[in-house]
Parts: structure tokens; C-alpha cells; sequence
């Protein structure tokens, strides 16, 4: 092969002609036919004078009257530019007088080839080149590991946050406290991980955060929880995953790492706790006087929910939704196919809605948009965001 020190990747090929063809045939031939096809940019004559592809090799042998046999080519164009390159082979389908056919097999990445001998000479020489006692198994894979996944980091932003590759084009990601907790989950496969480093958010995560299904992963310590209260106050996030309590997450095995992830809740379950603690607290701390205007106790329920086993019986197997006011009264019963549009079309004094249906996303989006208090229908669906201002029941719930 040519320009070894330059080849990003290698084409294979397998060739057939009916009948007897040598390899000076076969180059003609690839030459002659792919002439003129994709452009000067990626004309075969022009990119071999130039460097950017290598010799063509060719072996091939005749039997029975028919020659098989493979083509070889060395590539330093992109990853792009070698697949059309490629395609161009499987055009040919002449080689002197015979029919012919060129199918691509592989395109060979020459640098993931390279790396697999770094990381294979290695180890060997971690195990024959040091005089020192040597590592155990465990920590040599671990070493090895180590420069690999260095190799896949990349830097986001413009502050060059430490990252997994898939970080841009994933739809969802991870918001982690530092570069060893990017390394870590690089360790298993977990490429769409972006750091912080530090309790100051930086903006280009922010930015991200409100494009992406965020979830944040952090230590189980105080500076997570530092962490987290700020990416609350200033970043769209969906869902937070703690390591266990005094761990971090740059520390943590595998299966304590999916295990984590696996117990993420949603952001609003979170501030919902917070919440809740906070009023705890200051209960402890003496309870505050009461309004003067109060003249409802805290112990009645809204006049919505009193009614709503009701609805729900009258509802059951209609596929039909009930429109309802603040107190709780029917305004409109729409089918439930209609019902996107009819609150869409409402005026502001639907404040509640009972369906004979499955929560969708939409419809709660919408629910919160119309700033309805409650959406009440038969299960909930896929739901990655809820909005803390409506409270969302099923049938199970009321019954």
C-alpha cells in the first residue's frame, strides 16, 4: 500500500468477470468506468497524482473460464468521501471484453486498526518491560482502558468542557460534576455525558439543556447538591440520578452506575421534596400566624375533586371528555378526539378536564398552557415533563 503514513481507511472488493481477465484489465477498467462520474474533486487519477488515494491492488486468478479475485485501495480522503469513492467500484460492470461485477466488502478504518496494536503492544509492555513488580490483570486492562477512552473525549463549548463524543447528536444527555466522571461512564459505553466542573453553570450547558431530555448525575455529597440547586435555578432539566450517598459518580462500577440511572426521578418530584422539607422545617420551627382572610380550612378539598368519581363513572367506555369550570361544573363534553382542539379553542374558563382516555404529552402541554388545574383521565402515557401548575390523576387515583 501507499502512503502508509497517511491512510485513513482501506476499500475491499470482490470482483467477477466472465471470462479470463488479468489485473492490468481490471485497473483499466476501474480507471476507464469511473471517469468522469463524480467530478474533478473525485476523479481517480487526479486523487492518486495527488496522494489522496493509494496504487489500486489487484489480485486475481482464471478458472473454468471465469476470473475471481479482490481489489484493494488505500484512502486518505473522509469517511464520506470514501464511501462514495466505493460506491463508484460497484458501477463497473465491464472489464475488457467480459461482464464484470465489483461488490464492495469492507471499508477498513486503518486508525482503529492502529490502536487496537497500541493498545495489544501495551500490555506487553506493561507485562516484559518494566522490572518493578508487575500490575494485576485487572489493573492492566484497567490502564489500558484508560488511554483509550482519553482518546474519545472531546471538549464542548467554548469553555471546552470535558464530554462524551455523542453529546451533540444524542437526545438526550448527562450533566455530570467533572472530567473523571465523563472517563468513568466512557468506561462502559456512556457517550453523551458533559460536565460542569463546578457549581458555575456554564452557558453553553445551559443552552443545551433546553434542546435535550436532560438528566442530571451527581455525588452523592453536598457538592452535588450545590450543583444541582443551581441547575435548577438556571438550566432545563428533566430528571436527576444521585451515586450513592457518599460516593462519587467517578468512582462507581458499572452496575451501581446503571442501577443509579434506572432510580432517576423527575425534576419536579425533586423540587416537590424540597418543597415539603422546607415546610417541615419551619413547621419545627413554630407554625405562622394565620391569615385573617382564611375561611376555608386546609383540610377541604376543591370542588373539583368532589365530583369526580362522578365523572369518571358517567365517562367510563364513552371516549368521551368532560370540560369543567372551577367549581368544578360541566361546561362542554367533547369526544376525545376533539378534545386537543377544545382546549385549544377554550376562553379561559375550563380549569379542569376529565377523559375517558391516555394522558398524552400533548395534551398535558396544552393542559398547562391553558393553566387547567387538573387532568384526570384513564392511565398516563410517555410523559418526560410535567408541569408542577397542573396535577395530573388517573382513574386509580380517584377511585
Amino acid at each position: 500500500m501507499q502512503n502508509s503514513d497517511t491512510t485513513k481507511y482501506v476499500i475491499y472488493a470482490d470482483i467477477h468477470a466472465e471470462g479470463v481477465v488479468e489485473k492490468p484489465d481490471v485497473v483499466g477498467a476501474i480507471f476507464g468506468q469511473t471517469e468522469g462520474l463524480l467530478g474533478d474533486d473525485l476523479d481517480l487519477r487526479e486523487l492518486q497524482k495527488t496522494g489522496r488515494i493509494g496504487r489500486i491492488e489487484v489480485n486475481i486468478s482464471s478458472k473454468g473460464g471465469k476470473s475471481d479475485g479482490t481489489v484493494l485501495i488505500s484512502s486518505s480522503l473522509d469517511k464520506i468521501e470514501t464511501s462514495i469513492l466505493a460506491a463508484s467500484l460497484e458501477t463497473i460492470d465491464r472489464v475488457g471484453p467480459c461482464m464484470a461485477s465489483i461488490s464492495v466488502t469492507k471499508i477498513e478504518d486503518v486508525r482503529a486498526s492502529k490502536r487496537r496494536q497500541i493498545v495489544d503492544q501495551a500490555k506487553n509492555i506493561l507485562l516484559n518491560k518494566f522490572d518493578e513488580t508487575l500490575p494485576e490483570s485487572q489493573e492492566l486492562t484497567e490502564s489500558v482502558k484508560q488511554a483509550v477512552r482519553v482518546d474519545e473525549m472531546v471538549s464542548f463549548g467554548k469553555e471546552r468542557l470535558p464530554s462524551g463524543p455523542n453529546v451533540q447528536d444524542s437526545d438526550a444527555i448527562l450533566i455530570v460534576e467533572g472530567r473523571a466522571d465523563v472517563l468513568n461512564l466512557l468506561r462502559i459505553g456512556i457517550k453523551n455525558a458533559v460536565a460542569v466542573e463546578g457549581t458555575n453553570v456554564p452557558k453553553a450547558v445551559i443552552d443545551l439543556t433546553k434542546k435535550k431530555t436532560v438528566t442530571t448525575f451527581l455525588d452523592g455529597d453536598r457538592g452535588g447538591e450545590l450543583i444541582l440547586k443551581e441547575l435548577i435555578q438556571t438550566a432545563d432539566i428533566d430528571y436527576v440520578a444521585y451515586a450513592p450517598e457518599g460516593k462519587s459518580v467517578e468512582d462507581l462500577s458499572q452496575k451501581e452506575i446503571v442501577k443509579a440511572l434506572r432510580n432517576k426521578v423527575p425534576i419536579e418530584q425533586v423540587i416537590d421534596q424540597r418543597g415539603k422539607k422546607k415546610s417541615s422545617q419551619n413547621t419545627r420551627r413554630g407554625p405562622e400566624p394565620a391569615p385573617r382572610a382564611a375561611t376555608v380550612e386546609a383540610s377541604e378539598r376543591p370542588p373539583v375533586e368532589g365530583n369526580l368519581k362522578n365523572y369518571i363513572e358517567q365517562l367510563n367506555g364513552t371516549l368521551n371528555a368532560f370540560l369543567l369550570d372551577a367549581e368544578g361544573k360541566v361546561l362542554k363534553e367533547v369526544e376525545v378526539r376533539n378534545l386537543v382542539n377544545a382546549l385549544k379553542e377554550s376562553n379561559g374558563l375550563v380549569k379542569s378536564v376529565v377523559f375517558d382516555g391516555v394522558i398524552t404529552q400533548r395534551i398535558l402541554d396544552i393542559a398547562a398552557e391553558k393553566e387547567l388545574d387538573y387532568l384526570i383521565g384513564v392511565k398516563i402515557g410517555n410523559i418526560v415533563k410535567r408541569p408542577l401548575s397542573v396535577k395530573v390523576l388517573t382513574v386509580d387515583d380517584i377511585q
